[in-house]
């Protein structure tokens, strides 16, 4: 089993940055794949960023590409989000996820955080 915990969401305003952090425990061995996921009011949750702890290649949404950077420190088991030009829309709650490899599928990871509020006011 992996634990996941995601931490850094706040309150700012559009054009502001915030980076949020998901550090992993357990049997980490097993998930290749970290992936960030948003889910805003009314919405479903959808695919933000994926990194692989093994080789570090990313995937990212069209919508946050540019703009949205996925890292990962091996070392301290975290994987970082950082998120730059916030804008109204990127508002939402952002939960981590460890899986076999990083995928754009949601169904494709097996370990989720309970997620980080982000609030972007315009």
């Amino acid at each position: 089993q992996v634990q996941l915990v995601e931490s850094g969401g706040g309150l700012v305003q559009a054009g502001d940055s915030l980076r949020l952090s998901c550090a992993a425990s357990g049997r980490t061995f097993s998930r290749d794949g970290m992936g960030w996921f948003r889910q805003a009011p009314g919405k479903e949750r959808e695919f933000v960023a994926a990194i692989s702890w093994s080789e570090g290649n990313t995937r990212y949404a069209d919508s946050v590409k540019g703009r949205f950077t996925i890292s990962r420190d091996n070392a301290k088991n975290t994987v970082y989000l950082q998120m730059n030009s916030l804008k109204p829309g990127d508002a939402a709650l952002y939960y981590c996820a460890a899986g076999p490899y990083p995928s754009t599928i949601e169904a494709i990871y097996n370990s989720w955080g309970q997620g980080t509020q982000v609030t972007v006011s315009s």
